[in-house]
């Protein structure tokens, strides 16, 4: 059995586990999508701090939700800032400042396109 997402203008609508025999007999675009890759590698079942020697599938495992980009063969999540900006190895979106490396809690505050202090002792 594998993955597969159901892809309408795009946008992933629904993802699956089921055999390819039943995928062909199914209207509308179906990609396969691998449980095991993210930002463009392949890890060992249920870690993802262990790389191993399987092949990445389109760099992210799809969500509903999702892009499936067809150019990149790439499924990613929607922009989450307009000043953000994808990786195109990971197809990750990136900040355009790093997040600060202090241990300190950050938000990203989009007008001064920033980290600030999350004061409010939860990330959001």
């Amino acid at each position: 059995m594998a993955h597969f997402a159901k892809v309408e203008d795009g946008i992933v609508t629904n993802v699956v586990v089921a055999e390819q025999d039943y995928i062909d007999t199914q209207e509308g675009t179906w990609v396969q999508t691998s449980y095991n890759t993210r930002g463009g590698k392949h890890y060992a079942p249920n870690t993802f701090t262990e790389e191993d020697e399987g092949t990445p599938l389109r760099k992210n495992y799809a969500g509903v939700g999702y892009t499936y980009d067809s150019v990149r063969d790439a499924f990613y999540i929607a922009q989450p800032h307009p000043s953000w900006i994808l990786n195109e190895d990971t197809c990750h979106w990136n900040a355009p400042v790093d997040y600060p490396d202090d241990g300190k809690s950050y938000v990203w505050d989009e007008p001064t396109t920033n980290w600030i202090e999350d004061v409010s002792g939860y990330l959001g």
